[in-house]
Formats: C-alpha cells, structure tokens, sequence
C-alpha cells in the first residue's frame, strides 16, 4: 500500500513496537495462544497496535483514515468467516468514502475527536442508526432504527465510523453467541468452542483484531465471560455511569446495562471516557469527569488488600481447573505488593439466586411483552425467551418488592467488605469455554444445572451489586482455554477498578497472550 503516510507509518510502528505495547508479538503463549511474527509497517501490526496508540497515529499524520480503514477491513474479509463476529457489515466502498472524509476532515484542522476514523461495530443489540440491528432475533433482522443509542451518539461523536454490529445471542439472552440471523460466533482461541455472550462477537472482534475496541452490555455477565473466553477486557460500570438508553422505562430497568471493551484496560477506560456521563433523557445517568478515564491508570499497589471469594465456599460448582487457574493468576497481586486473603460472606446464597431469578424475570417480561402476546412473534421466539417471560408474568408486585429488599441486604454485605478490602476478586466463569453447538452446560462437577443460565450464577453477585466490575484474563489451562477474574471495587470507584486492574495486567502480562488466528472459514 503506498500512501504520502508510508514512511511515517513504518517508523510510527517500530517506535510503537520498541515501546512495548508491541512487543507482545514475539511472546510465545500457552496451548493456542502465541502472536505471529509480522513484519514492521505491515497490516498485520497496524491492526495490532492498541487503540490509544492508534488513535495517536492518526492525529499525528503517522497513518490515515484510509489506511486504517483497509487495514480492518481486509482483516475481517480474512477472518470473520472463521469467527462470524462481525454482522450487518456495510458496503467497503461507502466506509472507504467515509474514511477519505475523515482525512479530508484532518487536513482541514478538524479533529472529531480520539475515535477520529476508527472502524468501529456496534454490539447488536443497540439501535443504530441507520444499520440492521436485529437482537438477534428473526423478528427485528429487517429493523433499521432511525435513531441511535445514547452511548451510540457519543461513539459518533467522538470520530467513530460505524462498520457494522457485533454479534449476540437473540436478545443476548444467555452466555453463548448464537442465534437464527446471523448463526455461531467462535472463540478467538479456539474456533471449535464457544466465545461467551452476550457480547461474545465484540469479544472475539477485539481478540482477532477485527476492531480496536469494542462497546457491549451487560446483566448476566455479557461484558465479562466473552472477555474471559477471549483474554481481553471487559469493564461492567456502576450502575448509571453510563447511560441505558433512551428507552420506553427509564426508572425501574437496573440490572442491564452498556460498558467498554479493549485489549489492555487503558484501551477500555479511554472508551468509557467516550460512553460515560449524565444524559437528561436518562434520569439516574450520574455525572462524570470524564477526563480522569482519558489520563493514566498508573497507581501505587504496596498495601493494597484483596479479598478472594473463589467458589464462596464450594457452594458454587467448577470445572476442574477452573480454580486453579484463577488461584495461580491472583498470585500477581501478591507481585505487587498486595495482600490476598480468602473470605466468606455472611449471606445465603441461594436467596441470592432465588432474588435474580425473580428481577431478571420482571425486567424481561417487562421489555418484551408485547412480543409475547402476539401468537405469532411469540411461535419465533427462543424457549429461554419465553420461560423468562412466562416467569414475570406470574409475579406480583409483592415479589418483586421483597427480591429488590433482598438485593439491597447482599449490596450492603457487599459494601461493609470494601471498609477492610480495596477490591473482590473471583473467577469470571464456572466453566472453560465449551464446543461452539453446545447451547448451555448441562452439569458441572456432576451438579445439573437446572436453568439456561445456572452455569454462569458466578457473576450475579456482580450484577447485583451495581459496583463497578471488570474482567482480566487469568491464563490458560493445559488445552489453551481462557479463563478470566473479576475485580468489583465499591459502588462509583470505577477509576480505582480500572487503575488495579491496569496494575495486574503489567504484573501477569496475559493480555499479550494472542490467538493463532485461523482464516476462510475453517473451524
């Protein structure tokens, strides 16, 4: 490719290389997870440089809109039949014209902002304007929204040129990236197993470098096990930190929400610095400095104190290794100075279960029975759909009262636990990633699991919480499987989540861990 940008391009990326965060492309991994060798300037270590670095590039001429552009692009055209991450992808003529635009923009003096031409898809469950969002569902795959997202408006804004949609389970309900429109995502790792969900393609986008970062949304864990399975980020906020809208219920909806994903945290907080922030159309959005996202994460970890709940007790079965894993990965705090402690908590856990059980039954009933009452649409809807429906159907208000009671006893345990420990740590899934047509675990450790979801209950005591909670990766079993942590700090810390979170991964360095990526289409 030969541009006015190519000499500044191929000396930007050996310095950028020689700094480090590209150093990751000689490091050999475990099982499946090692780096190509790619030659310096080539597409291959355009695609690969982080997003922080990249948006640096393109604002110092060092690369343009266009190059990055077709850089992406290609690498979807080579990858994405393999891992089916990207969907309602656009035309590359009309995003190559948009590029151009972007440049033209730069050489005028008009920065959009540090998105500025990046190639960016949507999670697709998201309105955006103007492209297919289809839930997963048959019944939206001709849906064009004419309006988007908040967070989707400040993507825009920011310079982002939206590409297409991540894929996502029919409407992301469970943690396996299936549905009837688009079909299977895969693993990065593995094409043969499972990349988590919901936001399982924007997962496996980031980790084969089909995107720089990714936006996803999380009740369940969405933000966090695709990012396990894929050893990337993924940073659940504190309720209302970014905005979840707008929508037709505004008041009671706290369980779902949108948060940042990245390759590195620095990656992943500079985009919540873009998501984050009050919204008048979003009543409970809280107020944000977003800048302090945008700076360092660099932060003194000697004396910090982490609490490890692990299985809580064993009431939580894993798969064997599971633990181990996450043992041996907490170890780096210790690294740094840290100090972790096992702890247990004085609340029953199954009233946990029984408390998110009844929520999650109220708030889907609630957004979806319209579809419900309509014979029709309702014969085209997944039978998880319909058993979280029918639930909140027989609920009464009485239920739903005394499940939020419940959930504020287990926020105010929760919370009593930061006055003695900075941050919570404990596995971000019960089970290593699992074949790719296998809908939901059946057992674990001879336990049956007696819902869709049962298999994933780990991450609850997150989501229920409302604190900020992020992903790390943990490392790898014996056959190369990811698996990751998650850290929840105390309701609104969300910059010390991110800052400790940033301090592991210099100290375990998993996140250079790189798929060996496998391209046309074979599995």
């Amino acid at each position: 490719m030969t541009t006015p940008y190519s000499l500044d391009r191929r000396n930007f990326l050996k310095l950028s290389a020689g700094a480090g965060m590209l150093a990751a492309t000689g490091l050999s991994g475990i099982g499946g997870a090692r780096a190509a060798t790619v030659q310096p300037g080539s597409d291959a270590e355009l695609v690969a440089l982080s997003a922080v670095d990249l948006s640096a590039a393109i604002r110092q001429g060092s690369v343009s809109c266009r190059e990055v552009m077709a850089a992406y692009l290609d690498q979807i055209d080579r990858y994405n039949p393999t891992y089916n991450a990207i969907v309602a992808l656009r035309a590359r003529e009309a995003l190559m014209d948009e590029a151009r635009a972007a440049d033209d923009d730069l050489a005028r003096g008009h920065y959009r902002g540090w998105m500025h031409g990046f190639p960016h898809a949507v999670k697709d469950l998201a309105p955006t304007r103007g492209i297919t969002t289809t839930l997963g569902s048959p019944l939206f795959e001709e849906w064009v929204p004419e309006q988007d997202a908040v967070f989707v408006e400040r993507l825009r804004a920011a310079g982002a040129i939206l590409i297409g949609k991540t894929n996502t389970p029919e409407f992301g309900l469970g943690s396996q990236t299936y549905n009837p429109v688009y079909g299977t995502t895969r693993n990065a790792f593995d094409p043969a197993l499972c990349a988590g969900g919901s936001s399982g393609g924007a997962a496996v986008g980031l980790a084969t470098h089909m995107l720089p970062v990714a936006d996803g949304s999380d009740m369940m864990g969405s933000l966090r096990n695709p990012a396990a399975y894929n050893n990337v980020i993924g940073f659940r906020p504190s309720q209302g930190r970014v905005p979840h809208g707008p929508s037709r219920e505004m008041f009671y909806q706290q369980l779902g929400y949108e948060g940042p994903m990245g390759r590195t945290v620095a990656d992943t907080a500079r985009l919540l610095a873009t998501m984050a922030g009050f919204d008048s159309r979003v009543p409970l959005s809280l107020e944000t400095d977003n800048a302090r996202y945008a700076g360092g994460l660099d932060m003194d970890t000697a004396g910090l104190r982490v609490a490890w709940l692990g299985d809580f007790d064993g009431y939580l079965p894993t798969e064997p290794g599971v633990l181990d894993v996450c043992r041996q990965a907490i170890g780096h705090f210790e690294e740094l100075g840290a100090r972790v402690e096992e702890v247990g908590l004085d609340y029953p856990m199954e009233q946990l279960w029984e408390t998110w059980l009844t929520l999650r039954h109220f708030h889907i009933a609630g957004i979806a029975d319209e579809l419900y009452a309509d014979e029709a649409k309702r014969a085209r809807m997944k039978p998880e759909a319909i058993w979280e429906i029918e639930g909140g159907l027989r609920l009464t208000g009485l239920d739903v009262f005394r499940a939020s009671a419940a959930r504020t006893q287990w926020y105010t345990t929760l919370d009593a636990l930061f006055d003695t420990h900075d941050v919570v740590a404990l596995p971000t899934a019960q089970v290593f990633p699992f074949d790719s047509d296998i809908h939901w675990p059946q057992e674990i450790a001879g336990r049956a699991m007696d819902t869709y979801h049962r298999w994933m209950q780990i991450v609850t005591p997150g989501t229920l919480s409302g604190c900020p909670v992020i992903n790390v990766p943990a490392g790898f079993d014996e056959r190369g499987r990811p698996m990751g942590i998650q850290l929840i700090g105390r309701m609104r810390d969300d910059l010390k989540v991110l800052k400790i979170a940033h301090a592991y991964e210099q100290a375990s360095r998993l996140t250079q861990q790189r798929p060996d990526l496998r391209s046309g289409g074979s599995a």
